[in-house]
């Protein structure tokens, strides 16, 4: 019978005597043994994050990756890179004996999983062990107890950790589980016991929608961990979410790495963190640390991890989970501690005892980092996929961390998730690392350009092809609002400030004007490069576009924007000087500068109406988009005649068809031909972007057809259901 078996059922008194076991064991000598090269078993940021750190120390690096990353930032900037399968994780990042035989095929000492993955996963940590190989984390039965919920809740009661009040039961009838739900009270929390990152999570706010909010988290929870089992707990409204990074070694020391607040989140998941946690008092920071590394001792845990506690109004805070690695927003804790988080993972994995003591861990400044996304805010916050067109971020510094693991030209794909990069700020104070982050952000500029000839090869067509969405503007307003600028947060603060976060966005006459006027400057830019490269531009009778004798001359075109179309009029009055009309409005446009980049982009300075503007424009055949001090703007300018024909097969009509908002792979198919259904209903589910997403029907009426079977990848805008003509 194993250690991890007897541990499973051990009662209260038990706990306390296995944990001081565990303390004696960790205090026997250690030998260190030096890592020369490390594996990195993972993708994108966080591989790159971890290779810099070891190149800094002069480990040599192994980067793994799937079909489709082959090209990838993590397998050139790596020493060595071996493919390990297809695109599905299940099938790549997630097989774990492929990544152990590159390990003895490359001669890396050590793996480290990076953050999602394999990161948590006992079995990895322990085929690890039994393979010889060091796993840069904690030992495999910390991860076990700490990863099931239900497990970790007892550990904590028995260490003396404040706990919420829930079911952690193995009994996961329907019954039972509606049952303790009823008895908590609603609204309740439903959790994958194995789960994270917000997988496997549902609200059910009263008893009629306990069990399609249950069934929806066991799903998530099954394909994301395989294990549906959840646990049940009081759902405690508008909290924060305050998390502490501790750290051990295997020396039995333990630190704590001061608070994170990750309070602002979308669909569970955190979009800005900062640290240290705002108007935490001095004696709450110093229990809520200490309860955290109550936590790691109780399992004797070592290497990098955090303990994350639910927050109320009244400071008072509960033990919700324990992530067992390194946290997307580690690099926060590292700006206000003057640390390197992987270069204490990799010394403590090599048996090295932690570089300071708790006496020597301060806290210097105030840290933001924002998670930049390929997501639309203003559609639920629905991720995106598509190639990388134009990319141009802040210039780091000391105090400005962009940790990516793209560039441009890049692709998002639908297989991961869609982070494009955080950025991360720091400052003396929290106001002025407030500051710092809005101006960057403003700085960070990203334009997603679908390949026009993807879209008719797969018989898309929305109305109009638009460049795909990112989340920086939304994250400008978040940063502006004024509750968040005093620290009052909590996890419902999007939900809760909705009308302000998301207001329209009227364009304004000069906005326009700068949109006409760059396509016009692009296009003649781009039609003396051709005339250069043919030859014509050296001939006599080469006249460049716009040329009049005696003559100013108008060009009409269409532009579109938030679906409204846009007649505008350029006069060229000579050289420099532009008139914009646009309805009734009429405005002056001096261009001073226009500089092209690649991309397709340029550098706009014009004048006007006496006010100086300095814009950024992408363009494409179908899009202009403009990063300016007012945010940015995506117009569209072209209509091709073709596509207005095509009967958008994949598309349908929203009164005839329901389609799916994003690609993704069909999960579960709920209706039938000959199905009656209402507005509303569910039709199908299907994951996407490691999400769960239910397609529910436009309207009332009869299933006509089901064009999609479980299984099948859908393109965006794909119809899945159609339904009889009204």
């Amino acid at each position: 019978m194993t250690m991890a078996y007897i541990m499973k059922g051990a009662s209260v008194t038990g706990w306390r005597f296995l944990n001081l076991f565990f303390k004696q064991r960790r205090t026997i000598s250690v030998k260190v043994q030096p890592i020369s090269k490390v594996l990195i078993a993972n993708r994108g940021e966080i591989a790159c994050r971890v290779i810099k750190t070891a190149k800094k120390l002069g480990i040599k690096t192994v980067s793994v990756f799937s079909d489709v990353d082959s090209s990838s930032m993590h397998v050139t900037m790596a020493d060595e890179a071996f493919n390990i399968g297809p695109a599905p994780s299940q099938e790549s990042y997630l097989n774990k004996e492929k990544i152990i035989d590159v390990a003895r095929i490359s001669g890396a000492e050590a793996i480290h999983p990076g953050y999602g993955f394999l990161s948590e996963n006992m079995e990895f940590a322990e085929l690890c062990q039994k393979s010889g190989i060091i796993f840069i984390g904690p030992p495999a039965s910390a991860i076990r107890d700490m990863g099931i919920k239900s497990t970790s809740k007892a550990i904590m009661t028995s260490a003396g950790v404040p706990v919420i009040e829930g079911y952690h039961g193995e009994d996961q009838s329907l019954q039972k589980l509606k049952s303790e739900a009823e008895g908590i009270g609603f609204p309740v929390m439903i959790k994958a016991v194995r789960g994270g990152g917000g997988k496997g999570m549902r609200i059910a706010m009263s008893a009629s929608e306990f069990d399609s909010q249950l069934d929806s988290a066991k799903r998530e929870s099954q394909k994301s961990f395989g294990d549906d089992a959840v646990l049940i707990e009081k759902f405690v409204e508008r909290p924060r979410h305050v998390e502490v990074q501790i750290f051990g070694d295997t020396h039995g020391n333990y630190v704590y790495l001061f608070e994170r607040d990750c309070s602002i989140q979308r669909r569970h998941q955190k979009i800005i963190e900062e640290a240290p946690a705002p108007g935490i008092p001095a004696d709450v920071r110093k229990s809520i640390g200490e309860a955290g590394v109550k936590a790691a001792q109780a399992v004797g845990y070592v290497g990098a991890g955090t303990v994350e506690f639910i927050m109320d109004s009244h400071h008072k805070f509960y033990f919700m989970e324990m992530n067992t690695r390194l946290q997307v927003e580690h690099p926060v804790t590292e700006m206000i501690t003057d640390t390197d988080l992987v270069e204490w993972q990799l010394k403590v994995a090599s048996g090295e005892k932690l570089p300071r003591s708790q006496d020597e861990l301060e806290i210097k400044g105030h840290s933001f980092e924002a998670r930049i996304y390929a997501e639309d805010p203003s559609n639920g916050f629905l991720p995106g996929a598509g190639p990388l067109h134009y990319l141009s971020t802040p210039l780091p510094s000391t105090d400005v961390r962009i940790e990516t693991g793209v560039k441009q030209g890049d692709e998002v794909s639908i297989h991961y998730d869609p982070m494009i990069a955080k950025l991360v700020v720091w400052g003396e104070n929290r106001l002025s690392a407030l500051q710092k982050i809005k101006s960057h952000l403003r700085n960070y500029h990203v334009c997603f350009i679908p390949k026009f000839h993807y879209l008719i090869q797969v018989n898309i067509f929305c109305g109009k092809i638009s460049g795909l969405s990112t989340n920086v503007d939304f994250l400008i307003d978040l940063c502006n609002h004024p509750e968040f600028v005093k620290g009052n947060v909590n996890t419902d603060f999007i939900e809760d400030h909705n009308r302000e976060l998301f207001p329209p966005k009227p364009v304004s006459h000069s906005l326009i004007a700068q949109a006409a006027i760059s396509m016009i400057l692009r296009n003649n830019m781009m039609n003396v490069r051709e005339a250069v490269v043919s030859g014509d531009a050296f001939s006599p009778f080469f006249i460049g576009q716009g040329f009049r004798v005696n003559h100013s001359y108008n060009q009409e075109m269409q532009l579109q924007y938030n679906n409204k179309e846009l007649k505008v009029i350029v006069t060229h009055l000579g050289k420099n000087k532009y008139v914009v009309r646009h309805h009734d409005s009429s405005i002056e446009v001096m261009v001073m500068q226009c500089i092209e980049e690649s991309g397709g982009c340029i550098n706009l300075v014009c004048n006007i109406d006496g006010v100086m503007w300095k814009t950024k424009a992408v363009i494409d055949d179908f899009n202009v988009h403009l990063f300016s001090k007012d945010g940015s703007y995506m117009f569209n300018h072209s209509h091709p005649a073709f596509l207005e024909k095509m009967d958008g097969g994949s598309l349908g009509s929203a009164s005839t068809s329901a389609v799916v908002p994003m690609p993704g792979v069909i999960e579960k198919i709920f209706v039938a031909v000959g199905d009656k259904v209402s507005t509303g209903d569910p039709l199908v589910v299907m994951i996407a972007m490691k999400m769960e997403h239910v397609i529910r029907a436009p309207r009332d009426g009869v299933v006509k057809s089901v064009i999609c079977k479980v299984g099948d990848n859908v393109t965006k805008n794909k119809a899945v259901v159609l339904f009889e003509e009204n």
